[in-house]
């Protein structure tokens, strides 16, 4: 069942499609997010991944349940949320609007819209430009764009749609060296890997360390599910990852504002933070002693000596 779940999703993605062309026409969507972009920033969110190399950057996501993990929490507002997030240090706000399979709608991104000044990104299945122009319309900053769910044609039609002619950004997901390539083909700029395989909803944060050491330097790289703490984030940070996109970690969190600032603590004031808490110290406590921290310290002694 749950291998099926990803092509369920797509069709009924493509038949909610239909019902929003039956109800307004491309062309009067298009017209109003010309107008609505007119004088809108371009580009917000790769322009935050890229402020700050240094930090952690965070892009915090509202879900209420995925197929996958079921209800998450499902008594929270979009706009407290989105405070929250914004106050604790996030970098921009990932919004899911799918309402069949994770509870979420494009009245959402409007309230998110109205709550926070941080770039929004819209998380759907997005396989048609009347999705763009409604994102774009609702105060969108950015679109998702699954490669797996395009052909090549509609891929770079579509980034070029909301990059090209919107000035939004497309984060443009992969799962693999393939798409990887198609990604790159489209011409994506910010490319998200997703450690969720999404045709059986495994969980692995190799596909991330896989991944990076294909991308090109000059692409903005984004880890995505499976993400749960600080030590995860430095790692991949370490291998050149500009940003995290996280979700459940934080939804389920009892103060999501504070969750976020626990992670954007520096690793000189965690260090400080433990020895104040300890009464003697702990041989070898300064380097931590798993496989993914050698590979972490040898991508990062690599990315500087290049």
């Amino acid at each position: 069942m749950i291998e099926n779940i990803f092509a369920q999703i797509l069709d009924r993605k493509r038949e909610a499609v239909a019902q929003l062309r039956g109800y307004r026409s491309l062309e009067d969507f298009r017209e109003q997010a010309l107008e609505v972009r007119k004088n809108g920033k371009r580009h917000r969110l790769r322009r935050a991944l890229e402020s700050d190399l240094e930090r952690l950057n965070i892009i915090a996501e509202f879900k209420r349940r995925s197929p996958s993990l079921g209800i998450i929490r499902d008594n929270l507002s979009v706009d407290e949320v989105a405070r929250c997030y914004e106050r604790g240090g996030a970098c921009a706000i990932s919004v899911l609007t799918d309402e069949e399979f994770f509870g979420g709608s494009i009245a959402d991104l409007r309230v998110a819209r109205s709550s926070t000044n941080l770039p929004l990104l819209r998380k759907d299945f997005i396989i048609d430009p009347i999705q763009i122009y409604e994102a774009a319309v609702t105060g969108a900053d950015a679109v998702l764009l699954i490669v797996t769910a395009l052909d090549n044609t509609s891929l770079k039609d579509l980034r070029s749609l909301a990059e090209d002619e919107l000035g939004l950004d497309a984060l443009v997901e992969v799962h693999s060296s393939e798409e990887l390539n198609r990604a790159l083909n489209a011409n994506a700029k910010i490319i998200g890997v997703n450690n969720r395989d999404l045709r059986t909803f495994r969980v692995s944060l190799d596909t991330s360390e896989h991944l990076i050491a294909e991308a090109p330097r000059d692409r903005v790289m984004i880890s995505e599910s499976g993400l749960q703490n600080v030590k995860d984030l430095r790692h991949l940070q370490a291998l050149g990852f500009r940003g995290f996109l996280m979700g459940e970690a934080l939804m389920r969190s009892s103060d999501a504002e504070k969750a976020i600032r626990d992670l954007l603590v520096q690793p000189e004031d965690q260090a400080a933070l433990q020895r104040s808490c300890s009464h003697r110290p702990v041989a070898g406590s300064t380097a931590p002693s798993t496989s993914h921290s050698a590979v972490a310290t040898a991508e990062s002694h690599d990315a500087h000596t290049d």
